[in-house]
């Protein structure tokens, strides 16, 4: 009997550990993927709709952020699908979602202020601010610099 108790709790543990593990590898995965994609897609083919993230905005909504309900959605779906057994699609669908929450803190209400509540004086915070802000100094598609997020070069905002 305590051998299966303790048979069930490492099982549990084992769980936890790994959807905390694929949780935090589709964070990484997602900083990534979102450079390689604001790189080569937002500033590529789908530059009709980033564009208005480059320009003066005259609303709150820009044609931008249906790239965050597009990802929304595909978390949301992974999730749904493994909401029964919390298996690896459903962490990896809650990794997307916990990337969505911090780039929208990040980006959205620290960066481009679209709150004005949040301000900051630590220094990743600045890094990651000089970065975005670079990026945007070019309103172009083409010649573009700093497409992440997260991960900042500090030899370029030195």
């Amino acid at each position: 009997m305590i051998y299966i108790y303790l048979q069930t709790n490492n099982l549990r543990m084992m769980h936890v550990i790994f959807g905390i593990s694929i949780t935090l590898c589709t964070l990484i995965v997602m900083e990534c993927l979102s450079w390689f994609i604001h790189k080569y897609l937002f500033h590529g083919p789908l530059w009709f709709l980033h564009k208005s993230h480059h320009e003066k905005s005259h609303s709150f909504l820009e044609w931008n952020d249906l790239f965050a309900l597009l990802f929304a959605a595909l978390s949301l779906y992974l999730m749904y699908l493994d909401r029964k057994h919390f298996g690896y699609r459903f962490f990896i669908g809650f990794g997307i979602t916990l990337y969505g929450i911090i780039y929208f803190v990040i980006h959205d209400w620290f960066v481009h202020r679209r709150f004005k509540t949040f301000k900051s004086n630590n220094t990743y915070l600045q890094m990651v601010r000089k970065a975005h802000k670079i990026h945007h100094k070019n309103q172009r598609k083409e010649k573009g610099k700093a497409f992440g997020l997260l991960f900042v070069k500090k030899s370029l905002v030195k």
